[in-house]
């Protein structure tokens, strides 16, 4: 028994350490999951929202690794088609940020929550925690439209039970130097904005 005991004790000291260094050396997954608000159209490499999320994690004690999972011009057709390459990383948490290509086009709604319905079904059913941030659209596309555009979001987190973002640019649309020209996409400032805003979402998720 005594023998035993000694074993288990070396095994423990042995193991234990490896175990811990292999769980810090491949820390949790989270995957941004969108298009181009998310791939950071326009910025200089490096300075796209999910960049400086790394940084604020880092900073903040979290032990995780955030990857780009951005395409410009994606629609939520698009992502739904991407959603197995997303699940291959084998992420802990997803933020899913699509639809705004979908507005701009004028796509139906319903084939927008759809898709977007669809997406979050398959990264839940993967075990997946998923965080869902929204985006709305410029005056001109009539006060119904965006009515329902905007709704999406709220229907497909209510639906879900997951935290929603309504408004991915909120506190950011109001400081100079946050958008580019285009009045689309973030500038670096911006998307630091940007990744404060994901990190005040994702906060109660995370695990130090």
């Amino acid at each position: 028994m005594k023998l035993f005991s000694l074993v288990l004790a070396a095994a423990f000291f042995f193991v234990h350490p490896a175990t811990q260094a292999a769980t810090h050396e491949n820390p949790p997954v989270i995957a941004c999951f969108g298009d181009s608000l998310t791939a950071g159209h326009g910025a200089e490499a490096g300075h796209a929202y999910p960049d400086y999320l790394q940084q604020l994690l880092d900073t903040r004690g979290y032990h995780y690794h955030v990857i780009n999972k951005g395409i410009s011009g994606d629609t939520t057709k698009d992502g739904l088609a991407r959603v197995k390459d997303v699940l291959a990383a084998h992420p802990a948490i997803v933020v899913v940020e699509f639809g705004g290509n979908d507005g701009l086009r004028g796509l139906p709604i319903t084939a927008t929550r759809a898709n977007l319905d669809q997406m979050i079904a398959a990264l839940k059913g993967a075990g997946v925690k998923v965080v869902l941030a929204g985006i709305t659209l410029p005056p001109d596309y009539g006060q119904d439209y965006i009515h329902d555009f905007n709704q999406t979001y709220q229907l497909a987190a209510q639906k879900y039970s997951i935290p929603l973002l309504p408004f991915l640019y909120a506190h950011v649309y109001t400081v100079p130097g946050t958008i580019q020209p285009d009045g689309i996409h973030a500038t670096a400032k911006g998307n630091q904005l940007v990744a404060e805003n994901i990190y005040g979402l994702l906060k109660p998720l995370l695990r130090k």
